[in-house]
């Protein structure tokens, strides 16, 4: 009689397979998991010794995809190692004056778009207006291109990122100053600058800040950006600040802008309400932000999207 092996020796055999397979891919996820702490490591004493690392680099040097690395410089941010900026990493800083562009453009992101978005709608067609070179108005530039096709708008600004985000955008005219280039603010200062600032006639100036009081105006947290600002505000009729919550009632190193020479103040609903009725009294406007609409959220939503890929492509 032949023997057919049981139901229950397939069953136990499958059993066994299964455990065998399921320790197998155990350990290889330990092992990656090892492998990825050595790599965050590394990661890690790259951006103390250079003070930045970028994702292509480290991709190539561990052999990972783009999207590993990502994954790493998170968890590292997590971790208060490092500072995630675009295409890469740069270190905490806390001893630099100012953090980078990358950096600052990441905090408060959404009172920035509203104050941006809120300080866009002020600019009139045909005006010729000044920007600086702050995270917050590079926001307020991105609503002026959702705004769509301008007759004749004219911007003046010192800011790279923002005249890189305006140029060829139909019926916008961006003029720039000269001068040295500051990495930190991506922005160009100097006293070259004065030579367009004295010639020019702006209507209205957007001003960000690093603080905001009542007694010392807006100030900067570096001399050079300040004293740039100051030939911007010489040469503008209105002047506008653009202030989220965060710089009221904080003294940066150098005033550019006394308080009874603004026009108007931008803000977000975490301003202090002491200090926006004094501004009021002092007839000054104050503009509290609202939410965005979401037809105009999504546009620039879109138009962020479209930046991101023509930047990685």
């Amino acid at each position: 009689m032949t023997d057919y092996p049981s139901a229950g020796n397939d069953l136990l055999v499958a059993g066994a397979s299964a455990r065998a397979e399921f320790e197998r891919r155990q350990k290889s996820s330990d092992r990656q998991e090892v492998f990825a702490r050595e790599r965050q490591q590394h990661i890690a004493l790259s951006v103390e010794e250079h003070g930045r690392v970028r994702v292509t680099d480290l991709a190539e040097r561990f052999g990972v995809s783009a999207v590993t690395i990502r994954k790493d410089l998170r968890v590292l941010e997590t971790e208060g190692r490092l500072v995630r900026a675009h295409g890469g990493a740069l270190a905490p800083g806390r001893s630099r004056p100012e953090p980078a562009f990358e950096v600052r453009e990441r905090l408060q992101r959404e009172e920035k778009e509203r104050i941006g978005a809120a300080a866009a709608a002020l600019v009139v067609d045909g005006e010729s207006i000044a920007l600086d070179a702050s995270t917050t108005a590079l926001a307020m530039a991105r609503h002026l291109k959702a705004r769509g096709r301008w007759v004749h708008l004219t911007v003046i600004t010192n800011g790279l990122r923002i005249a890189s985000e305006l140029a060829g955008h139909p019926g916008i005219t961006v003029a720039m100053p000269g001068g040295f280039v500051r990495w930190e603010a991506l922005s160009v200062v100097g006293p070259l600058g004065g030579g367009l600032l004295e010639k020019v006639n702006i209507q209205k100036a957007f001003m960000g800040a690093a603080g905001f009081t009542l007694e010392t105006g807006l100030s900067d947290a570096t001399e050079e950006e300040a004293q740039i600002k100051r030939l911007i505000v010489a040469a503008a009729t209105e002047v506008v600040a653009l202030v989220d919550h965060t710089k009221w009632g904080r003294t940066a190193f150098a005033t550019f802008c006394a308080t009874n020479k603004l026009t108007a103040v931008v803000t977000d609903e975490g301003a202090p309400a002491d200090m926006a009725d004094e501004l009021r009294r002092r007839r000054i406007s104050v503009h509290i932000s609202p939410g965005l609409d979401k037809t105009a959220e999504r546009r620039v939503g879109r138009h962020l999207v479209r930046t991101a890929r023509d930047m990685s492509a």
